[in-house]
């Protein structure tokens, strides 16, 4: 929205052009330049001192009602964020979605402090000053990261980056000699809080480091770290690797033993499947044999016809032996008998 102003105002105090006297100089339109938000994630987030805001309209208070409604229309709500960040997690992506969607329309811009002053009231940080700017510029929430933030927030610092709103948790930060750094954004009806994200903190990571330093350490001495790296003493170096060796070989006998789990498993499914064939084949064999060599099998009607047979032989070779008990055969039939009987048991042997 156009903004007009005048470059003049009378000795009373009402501008030029609300006096008796016609106005001198017409008045002027300024339209709102501020950066938008970012509308594309290619590239990281600008620094402030990259892309400052240059804008000449003023820009009028906002109460946090006039900002959720949308307002103003002209420019985008500019939102203030700042921390340490150090070993930027989720908990701190979350806080930053937070600030970032608190309005329709919102630029939100992030301070991170620097080394020497984080050093000085908070302590040592294990990401340095540039790690840490670059890991918010590479957060999609960021529009914009101001380098070297101060501590406690100063009318002027508001003022030269035109920040209408300053969001963090509501948890009172005290620091540098202060109950509350933000009591004054708070008093001034800037302050908009966000929720802070249980479970998850830098505090929360650094303690699981300290409280499994010996995984850690042994875990980069195997990577390839020196002990001069790690700050890790010879005897310490020494109990590490011995460490390390021990639990390579706690491995390979664990991969032993489930590989021998997996072929007793295989070896037992196979010999159920073999168990149980063989009683198949088994059932089949004996029940094949009684029906060849049962009393009532094949062999018993064969044995009979056989002893049958070779009477009958013994009569061809002597066909009246005794006149009363002569039979008709004749040596060719007893041929054919016998290959007919031969016929009867190769079947039976087969079946």
């Amino acid at each position: 929205m156009p903004v007009l102003t005048t470059d003049a105002e009378s000795e009373t105090g009402i501008p030029k052009s609300l006096s008796n006297e016609p106005p001198s100089e017409t008045m002027e339109e300024i339209e709102h330049t501020c950066p938008q938000p970012r509308l594309t994630l290619t590239a990281p987030a600008p620094f402030a001192d990259e892309t400052s805001c240059q804008c000449q309209a003023p820009h009028e208070k906002l109460t946090i009602a006039q900002a959720r409604l949308g307002t103003p229309v002209d420019r985008p709500v500019r939102v203030y964020a700042d921390g340490i960040f150090d070993l930027f997690h989720s908990g701190h992506a979350r806080a930053l979605m937070q600030a970032k969607t608190l309005f329709p329309n919102s630029y939100l811009l992030v301070g991170v402090c620097s080394d020497d002053l984080t050093h000085k009231f908070k302590g040592f940080t294990v990401m340095n000053e540039a790690e840490r700017y670059e890991a918010l510029r590479h957060c999609r929430y960021v529009d914009e990261v101001i380098r070297d933030a101060p501590w406690t927030l100063t009318p002027e610092f508001l003022e030269k980056h035109k920040i209408d709103f300053v969001a963090h948790d509501d948890i009172p930060y005290s620091s540098a000699g202060s109950d509350d750094v933000y009591k004054h954004i708070k008093e001034a009806g800037m302050f908009v809080p966000t929720q802070r994200t249980e479970g998850i903190s830098t505090s929360d990571i650094i303690t699981r480091i300290v409280r499994d330093y010996d995984v850690y350490a042994r875990r980069n001495l195997q990577r390839g770290y020196t002990a001069k790296e790690l700050n890790v003493s010879f005897i310490n170096e020494k109990k590490y690797r011995f460490q390390n060796q021990v639990d390579k070989m706690k491995e390979k006998v664990k991969n032993v033993e489930e590989r021998s789990k997996e072929f007793v498993n295989r070896v037992e499914e196979k010999s159920h499947d073999l168990i149980q064939k063989w009683e198949e084949k088994s059932r089949e064999f004996i029940g094949n044999f009684l029906e060849l060599f049962g009393p009532d099998g094949a062999w018993e009607s064969l044995s009979f016809s056989l002893r049958d047979l070779m009477l009958d032989m013994k009569n061809c070779e002597n066909p009246h032996p005794h006149p009363e008990k002569s039979t008709s055969f004749h040596p060719a039939e007893c041929e054919v008998v016998v290959r007919t009987m031969l016929l009867q048991f190769r079947s039976c042997i087969a079946g």
